[in-house]
């Protein structure tokens, strides 16, 4: 065993341990420490605060210094709480799921599923979006499918696919995208894509109005919406109170072969605009989101 693969090993274990100790924390003390680490993250180590301010002065430009302030101290606090929740989640039943990230409206979804007609949802880092991979499996009928960026460790990278694949969503690296299409082109699927960062190809990138920004918009929802004419679905996460979701489903559109090109992304990011508006600080801000400029025609 080489040394890269002892260092693999060894934040595996680590890994593990986090979610064992996480595990038996009661709900109560595991806040407290998500308190905790959202003041480090904000006010010691100032992950990404300067990016954060930037975003929130570009999005909101009529709110005042305060109340941008207070986003991102909120902004952080929900950081803080998804990455304690995230860990949390690895052990939490069936049962607990359903309660914890509800899902309010699924039976829109049944008539797609009669047809045997897969959709692609669409949804952004909102809330916790990394308990939506836990709960669709076991509150949907279709078979969901989340497109995801593999991790760098392949041990913990192996373990959240298992750890998904036993609750029934299956996960599948954006580089097999294209092939997972087309292999499950006869069963009905969801297919989940977190699409609201800045994408990595700039020459493919859609260009949208995004909170009053020239923005690039990852390509591949629109892509393959036109591509097999499957009906878009918005996925709305937002929180109860603390520990508690609901996601509602929202088609967006039936048939995206008859949309002029461009128009499927501008109806998901409108639409996600519309969502964080209502709840700002549940977006990730800390991501620099408006670095791609258009070049020049």
């Amino acid at each position: 065993m080489n040394c890269l693969e002892l260092i693999t090993l060894f934040y595996f274990i680590l890994f593990l341990i986090s979610i064992l100790i996480v595990s038996i924390i009661p709900w109560w003390l595991l806040y407290r420490y998500s308190d905790l680490m959202a003041k480090l993250l904000h006010d010691v180590i100032k992950y990404r605060v300067k990016v954060t301010r930037s975003n929130l002065r570009l999005a909101f430009p009529e709110k005042e210094e305060s109340e941008l302030v207070a986003i991102e101290k909120k902004s952080y606090q929900n950081l803080a709480d998804i990455s304690v929740e995230a860990l949390k989640g690895f052990t939490m039943r069936n049962s607990i799921i359903r309660q914890r990230h509800r899902i309010v409206n699924p039976e829109i979804l049944d008539h797609f599923y009669k047809n045997n007609q897969s959709l692609i949802g669409v949804t952004g880092h909102l809330f916790n979006w990394e308990w939506g991979a836990l709960s669709a499996g076991i509150q949907l009928k279709h078979h969901p499918i989340a497109v995801y960026k593999p991790l760098s460790n392949k041990l913990i990278d192996w373990f959240i696919k298992w750890s998904r694949t036993i609750r029934g969503t299956e996960l599948v690296p954006m580089n097999q995208t294209f092939e997972t299409f087309n292999k499950n082109a006869g069963k009905p699927c969801l297919y989940i894509l977190v699409a609201d960062q800045s994408p990595s190809k700039v020459a493919k990138a859609h260009w949208v109005n995004f909170f009053n920004q020239d923005t690039a918009c990852i390509h591949g929802p629109e892509k393959y919406a036109k591509l097999y004419n499957y009906p878009l679905v918005y996925i709305d996460i937002k929180r109860e109170k603390r520990g508690f979701y609901h996601v509602e489903l929202e088609v967006l559109c039936e048939n995206p072969r008859e949309l002029a090109e461009g128009e499927v992304t501008k109806i998901y990011m409108n639409r996600l605009e519309q969502s964080i508006r209502e709840n700002p600080e549940g977006w990730l801000w800390t991501h620099r989101r408006w670095k791609r400029k258009r070049k020049p025609a």
